[in-house]
């Protein structure tokens, strides 16, 4: 494998933009120790696998301290390492690692909420004087005992826990034992800010913020309206969950967050170089919402909404939809897209699950979402073409899909255990029976199958990344979509003095293309072949044709 070794000390304020960030579960990622759950030095042994990939940076998901009710993103300590992933010295081994083969860390950093076991909240729940009897969402009961108001949590049921110490409920929007922190208490919102510090201090070059959206509430805790039928959408929670039912106008998205993201940012602009990106939940306003976000140059650099996670299938008229509305949203903002993380069905199978070709559905998608105006993350095994794991009801692990089995099954089927070695037991990610059981058929996909085979999936993502770094078109140009044609998605990106045209055929069958105007220039080194006729174009099934204009 080669793995290409260079220095990232010089500092470059502007390499998020447009960069490709590799996300690692690490959990499911590589396990070092024997005990079937992924971990940092497991991690740290994997990167020349993601620096060959050719990506600038890495995101882990949460390795803090955590009971793991939900597996890390209910955190008991934001300044240690769980047990069960290592420890600040594995961490900053990993950091060095990383850098050294030129890749930058982002990590998951959840604030809009801890564990119900973090020493805050234990303090919190246990008076209503104590020094942190604040520092969470408190509310009396209404007169007859119900919860204060209407407002839901995203795990199915009331946003409200009833606390008998306290005789009073605490909210939360996720987990009962997820309380909810009251970002509205400025020593809540400088004691998180310490914890931004102190991940910088120790090297990291990002965050990706979790919930970003949810960080505060309306003081007044007015109900939220009913929404309308048909405005619903399960693009941030199932179709099953009367979540859905609500609009979410009062429990999250209030105006006061943008004063606390122009706090954030500055504290990232005490550090050379960092970078943060925003997950924005929200099923009606969420461009809308990264609009707000990023806009400015003040608050956060990049934010993702759930229109590219979301069920609805992806096709030419969708793509230019979002894209056009996002630029109509956030006119001066960034955004990272992404097709597949670890909380929705992989999205080879979401969209993809009907498809005979599956490989070339998966570079065909790859190398749109990598074309795509914005940043990307790319989700570990994605680059495989892993599909999404069918598990049995006693193997799941996640709460929410226990919730709503089976109409909904959680997210633990896009959340199986990384494959590196068809030969070896468990894939080669433990020696033992990991946390979440392997597929069979991922076996066959395993990075050992398909690495130096230059038609497999994992070839296509190495020559595709490599494809995009040679034109900074891809990385940094406007985009202007051209009229469809059928079933192909056409595009222009340009950057200084280089236009480029995409056109993808997002279809099971061959499609005959007419180039627009212009003298185009066939662009080669990408990994897809069509036939050019002058201005006539054919394309193969799933097939995709990139040129410059001379």
């Amino acid at each position: 494998m080669n793995v290409a070794s260079h220095s990232i000390s010089t500092p470059d304020k502007d390499w998020w933009r447009g960069a490709v960030i590799y996300q690692i579960y690490p959990r499911s990622y590589q396990d070092s120790n024997g005990d079937g759950i992924g971990d940092l030095k497991g991690i740290t042994a994997r990167l020349p696998h993601v620096a060959s990939l050719g990506v600038d940076a890495i995101w882990i998901s949460p390795f803090f301290t955590s009971p793991m009710r939900d597996f890390g993103y209910d955190v008991s300590d934001y300044e240690n390492v769980d047990s069960i992933f290592g420890t600040l010295v594995d961490f900053d081994t990993m950091i060095a690692e990383a850098h050294r083969l030129g890749i930058r860390v982002m990590i998951d950093l959840v604030i809009s909420h801890s564990s119900d076991q973090h020493p805050w909240f234990v303090q919190s729940r246990s008076s209503k004087t104590n020094a942190k009897a604040d520092w969470y969402v408190w509310a009396d009961a209404k007169p007859d005992g119900t919860p204060p108001n209407n407002w839901l949590s995203i795990f199915g049921g009331s946003a409200w826990a009833w606390d008998p110490t306290r005789m009073q409920y605490y909210m939360h929007n996720f987990l009962t034992s997820q309380p909810d922190m009251n970002l509205h208490n400025p020593e809540v919102q400088d004691r998180l800010l310490d914890v931004v510090r102190f991940w910088l201090n120790r090297g990291v070059d990002g965050f990706r913020l979790d919930t970003i959206n949810f960080y505060f509430h309306d003081t007044q805790l007015r109900d939220n309206p009913a929404l309308a039928p048909e405005r619903r959408n399960a693009s941030t929670a199932p179709a099953v969950n009367p979540y859905n039912f609500q609009e979410h106008i009062y429990d999250k998205n209030r105006p006061e967050n943008l004063a606390f993201l122009k706090r954030f940012r500055a504290v990232l602009e005490e550090f050379p170089a960092i970078a943060a990106v925003g997950e924005v939940g929200d099923s009606q306003r969420g461009l809308e919402i990264v609009g707000e976000y990023t806009s400015g140059n003040d608050k956060m650099h990049m934010c993702y909404a759930f229109e590219f996670l979301a069920p609805d299938p992806l096709t030419p008229e969708r793509v230019e939809e979002v894209m056009e509305d996002f630029e109509a949203a956030a006119p001066d903002g960034w955004a990272c897209w992404a097709f597949s993380n670890h909380d929705v069905m992989r999205h080879v199978s979401r969209w993809g699950g009907m498809v005979a070709d599956h490989d070339a559905f998966a570079k065909l998608y790859a190398s749109l979402l990598l074309t795509l105006r914005g940043s990307v993350c790319l989700y570990q095994g994605e680059e495989l073409a892993l599909t999404e794991a069918d598990l049995a009801y006693q193997d799941l692990q996640d709460p929410y899909g226990i919730q709503f089995w089976p109409e909904f099954k959680g997210r633990d089927g896009c959340r199986t255990p990384m494959v590196w070695d068809s030969q070896v037991a468990q894939g080669g990610f433990s020696t033992v029976k990991p946390w979440l059981p392997v597929p069979v058929e991922h076996i066959l996909r395993a990075v050992s199958v398909q690495l130096g085979d230059e038609t497999s999936v994992l070839e296509h993502y190495r020559r595709f990344i490599a494809f995009r770094k040679l034109h900074p078109a891809f990385a940094k140009g406007e985009i202007e979509f051209e009229v469809a044609q059928g079933d192909t998605l056409v595009f222009t990106r340009e950057y200084g003095n280089e236009k480029l045209l995409c056109i993808f055929n997002m279809s099971p069958a061959e499609a005959a293309v007419i180039l627009p105007a212009g003298e185009w220039q066939a662009l080669t080194g990408h990994g897809f072949t069509s036939n050019n006729y002058g201005d006539k174009i054919d394309i193969p099934a799933w097939g995709a044709y990139f040129a410059r204009l001379a």
